[in-house]
C-alpha cells in the first residue's frame, strides 16, 4: 500500500498545502480519502485524475470535501468523453449537498455522473483491493474515523474528530494512524471538535501503532507546539506529516 498526502492543511488551505487529500494506491487501483479545498491541482502531480477508482469522503465540511465539485467538471467534461462514473462513498446527504455547493442546474446532477453510497457504520466496505471500515467520531456533523486494510497492511485515519475512545479501536495494530492535531494543549478548546497533540499521542499509543502521522494542523496552529505536547504521551515513531509526503507498506 503506498499513500500520499497530496494536502494536509487543517480546516482551510494554508499557504504551504491544500486542504485533507490523502491518496492510496495498491494493485493499480487509486483510492482518495477526502477531496478538501484546494487538493484537486496538487492531486494532479501524484494522479491522472482519469485514473481516480473511487472517493472515501470521512465528512461534509468544505476542507474535506469541497472540491469534489472540481472533480465533477473534469468527470462529466473531460475532452475526451464523460469518465466512467464512480463510487463515492460518504455520510448521508452528500449528494444533494455537493450538487448545491457545485451549483444545480437543469439536467446536471452530480448523481447523474458519481456513484453516492453512504457509509454504514461498522460494515466493511471493499473498493477494489482496499477494505474500508468507518466508525462515528465526535464532529459537529456526521464524521467518520475509518480502518482501511489491503496487502496485509492496516492504516488508520481519524478524519476529524474530538476526543473519542473509538479511536483506540480502529488504530489498533495498524502500521500507520494517520491522526489530526488541530488544537494545543495551552488554550482553552471548543469540546467536540478536535484532538491536541497529546491525545492524538495517547490515542496512538493505547492502540500500539507502528507509526503516528500527525494532520490537520491549521497554518494558525504552532507546529512545534502540537509536537511538544505529542511527545508528552507517545514514545514512538511518528512524523508531522507535509504535503507531498509519500508513505510505502
Amino acid at each position: 500500500m503506498r499513500l500520499t498526502v497530496v494536502g494536509c492543511s487543517g480546516s482551510f488551505p494554508g499557504p504551504e498545502s491544500a486542504s485533507s487529500c490523502y491518496l492510496l494506491e495498491h494493485e493499480g487501483y487509486h483510492l482518495l480519502l477526502d477531496l478538501g479545498s484546494g487538493a484537486l491541482g496538487p492531486l494532479q502531480r501524484h494522479v491522472d485524475l482519469r485514473d481516480i477508482d473511487a472517493v472515501g469522503l470521512s465528512h461534509l465540511h468544505a476542507d474535506h470535501c469541497f472540491d469534489l465539485t472540481g472533480f465533477f467538471v473534469v468527470s462529466k467534461y473531460h475532452p475526451d468523453g464523460a469518465l466512467p462514473g464512480i463510487p463515492i462513498l460518504a455520510p448521508d446527504g452528500a449528494e444533494p449537498f455537493l450538487s448545491s455547493a457545485y451549483g444545480r442546474s437543469e439536467g446536471v446532477e452530480m448523481s447523474n455522473q458519481f456513484r453516492f453510497r453512504d457509509w454504514v457504520e461498522g460494515e466493511p466496505t471493499t473498493l477494489g483491493p482496499f477494505t474500508v471500515t468507518a466508525t462515528l467520531v465526535d464532529h459537529p456533523v456526521t464524521a467518520y474515523a475509518f480502518r482501511i486494510e489491503a496487502g496485509g497492511s492496516v492504516i488508520a485515519y481519524s478524519g476529524d474528530t474530538g476526543p473519542i475512545d473509538v479511536l483506540v479501536d480502529v488504530a489498533a495494530g495498524a502500521d500507520l494512524f494517520l491522526c489530526e492535531a488541530s488544537f494545543v494543549e495551552s488554550k482553552q478548546n471548543p469540546p467536540n471538535l478536535h484532538l491536541t497533540g497529546a491525545e492524538a499521542g495517547e490515542y496512538a499509543t493505547r492502540a500500539g501503532v507502528g507509526r503516528l502521522l500527525v494532520t490537520h494542523i491549521p497554518s494558525w496552529t504552532d507546529v512545534a507546539e502540537v509536537e511538544a505536547d505529542l511527545k508528552t504521551t507517545y514514545a514512538g515513531p511518528y512524523d508531522i506529516v507535509r504535503a507531498g509526503d509519500v508513505y510505502e507498506l
